[in-house]
């Protein structure tokens, strides 16, 4: 099922590089694509729920979200994270409100008290004749990737493995599950999810609103990749004086011992984690739609121990976030307006371009795109085109 856009527009944006333009206003604006999104992009990918530390840790047994519209069950078992329908078999009953948790050892309706295991399977079913055992909890698949919860609430999308592709590779030399979080602050941004993600994976804008930035990472430094798995990102350089990105360039941590001491990756994860890759900690934005104009952002910061004071880089991207967030608010503002355009990418805006690309194929087939997405080449934006280079 396409999205509810027009096709002219959907192809403008899947022209060749230096021919397509942003994708149509309806895609930042429309409530009728904003609930298709929550469908087929949220529900219908590999969706980030946030650290299996967090969501297993402590008493907690099992816990109700939403993955785009789709109630799912979390249950943890011995550290083991598994994802169900939050649907009892009797009568459709969620089994627990959106927002809830419990420390029991059994999932319960609260409606008829039929009760599950917390592997799913159905442990008594209180008036019935027999015990139903075919009537166990629908599981839904779910991974857990260097520490984040990962789940597919329709059961539709490729393999993880596949999905996640040469990602897997750049993000292990920053052993992100062994880091413990050192902060994390939380956003609402009046702006459409789409548009953070564009702003994420470009530095065109830099020198006009990032001074700080600037001071310790060239904006026209770096590249992007183009490789197998439905992500988008590249790497730039720090300058020379700089360790790490903080306002003095200084870090006020311990270097990771494999990772790349002289650039900071920024990766993409379709459709809503951002993991920033620095020399000494790891910075990622998990983001969570809430209209088409309100993205909810959960901007944490990971270091090699809990002795660290984060301060040096929480302090430096509060100050980077927030002035991204006025960018893309007033963005968000303007694709709202009815004289409002598409416009051209800049050459090296290759990654916005890989990304709107990517969001323009899943609006025509999202199995289809993201099945290209894991194949050689990665995400490559021309329609049917499935070459590509590491570096672009």
């Amino acid at each position: 099922m396409p999205a509810p856009l027009d096709p002219a527009g959907i192809a403008a944006s899947r022209r060749e590089h230096g021919e397509a333009v942003m994708l149509p206003a309806a895609a930042y604006t429309s409530p009728e694509v904003f609930a298709w999104e929550l469908r087929h992009v949220f529900a219908g990918a590999w969706t980030c729920l946030g650290r299996a530390d967090e969501l297993a840790g402590g008493p907690t047994t099992h816990r109700a979200l939403t993955v785009g519209d789709v109630a799912v069950l979390l249950t943890v078992d011995g550290g083991t994270v598994r994802a169900f329908a939050n649907v009892c078999r009797h009568r459709g009953h969620e089994l627990l409100p959106v927002g809830g948790a419990s420390d029991r050892r059994a999932v319960v309706c609260p409606y008829h008290g039929w009760a599950y295991r917390l592997d799913g399977d159905l442990r008594t079913a209180p008036g019935m004749p027999t015990r139903p055992d075919d009537h166990g909890l629908v599981e839904l698949p779910a991974v857990t990737w260097h520490g984040w919860v990962f789940v597919d609430a329709l059961g539709q999308a490729p393999p993880f493995d596949a999905y996640v592709g040469a990602l897997d590779d750049l993000v292990a030399p920053y052993p992100a599950a062994e880091l413990a979080l050192g902060g994390r602050h939380s956003y609402e941004v009046a702006a459409n999810w789409k548009l953070l993600v564009e702003n994420y994976h470009e530095c065109y804008h830099c020198p006009l609103i990032h001074p700080e930035l600037c001071q310790v990472s060239p904006p026209a430094s770096g590249e992007n990749w183009r490789l197998p798995g439905a992500w988008v990102g590249g790497a730039m350089d720090l300058r020379e004086h700089a360790e790490t990105m903080s306002l003095d360039g200084r870090t006020g941590g311990r270097l990771l011992p494999d990772a790349d001491r002289r650039t900071v990756r920024y990766l993409g994860l379709y459709p809503n984690l951002l993991i920033s890759a620095h020399p000494d900690y790891v910075m990622t934005h998990r983001l969570e739609p809430v209209s088409p104009a309100v993205t909810r952002v959960e901007c944490s910061w990971y270091f090699p121990g809990t002795d660290i004071d984060p301060s040096y880089a929480v302090d430096f991207w509060d100050v980077t976030n927030r002035e991204d967030w006025a960018a893309c608010e007033s963005v968000q503002r303007g694709v709202s307006s009815p004289h409002f355009r598409p416009g051209p990418l800049a050459p090296d805006e290759d990654a916005v371009y890989q990304w709107i690309t990517l969001i323009a194929g899943v609006y025509l087939d999202p199995a289809a795109a993201l099945r290209d997405a894991c194949r050689p080449g990665g995400v490559t934006g021309v329609a049917g085109d499935t070459a590509g280079e590491e570096r672009s």
